[in-house]
């Protein structure tokens, strides 16, 4: 199995195995850091561990290979079409260093890291996001306008995530500018940079291709709550 193929379950049971809650054949981060869970397969098996490990009226947050098809027991909440990208070619490492200071992030601003999460909709953020890697910002009159940073991590590879910008700071270049530094902490360790996108997003696309990024899965995103079967 490549790395990047069921990146959460190897993530959980690789690099990133001290954060994982596990049942069965069912892993999930805890909730305060972010709603993603997987299972090992997204078969009868997966799903009851999942169930049991999130418990009546719990959710998770999982990667498919395709849409989620309905199924006794769980109710579908929100998803969207998923696409993997990964930079092989070190794109982006001479984007310019002129501009705004970067700051990096950490426990201390968990809240502006949240707030700012929680109004532009990057994908599941929790109060303890920040502890999953390297995470950087950009502020404006001393707040928070603009962030990346890392999330899921796997041999040879980590991902870049949380990249967001308040809507009054559009424009400006931050993203990329970010997302340039968190590629080089990345390349750093000797590993290639990967992230997710939904399908729709054109416009982040489009940016992540000038910094070096090309398709390498497409799949669903989709994020379930038990309930009774």
């Amino acid at each position: 199995m490549h790395p990047l193929d069921n990146v959460i379950w190897q993530g959980l049971t690789t690099r990133q195995a001290r954060f994982a809650e596990s049942v069965g054949c069912a892993r999930r981060f805890p909730r305060e850091v972010t709603l993603l869970a997987a299972f090992e397969a997204p078969n009868d098996a997966g799903y009851q561990s999942l169930a049991e490990l999130v418990g009546p009226g719990g959710t998770g947050a999982v990667f498919l290979n395709d849409a989620y098809e309905a199924r006794a027991g769980w109710e579908y909440v929100a998803g969207a079409p998923l696409l993997q990208m990964v930079c092989e070619n070190g794109g982006g490492s001479t984007h310019s260093t002129s501009g705004p200071e970067i700051s990096e992030l950490g426990d201390k601003d968990s809240p502006e890291m949240v707030e700012l999460a929680t109004l532009t909709k990057p994908g599941p953020f929790g109060t303890r996001t920040q502890e999953l890697g390297y995470y950087v910002g950009i502020r404006d009159s001393g707040k928070l306008v603009s962030m990346a940073g890392e999330r899921l991590k796997v041999p040879g590879y980590t991902e870049v995530s949380a990249v967001c910008t308040h809507p009054d700071h559009l424009g400006k270049g931050y993203a990329a500018k970010l997302m340039t530094q968190v590629m080089r902490c990345i390349r750093g360790r000797g590993e290639k940079p990967f992230l997710h996108v939904r399908s729709d997003n054109a416009r982040a696309i489009a940016l992540y291709e000038r910094l070096g990024f090309r398709k390498s899965w497409e799949g669903h995103f989709a994020v379930l709550r038990r309930i009774s079967a």
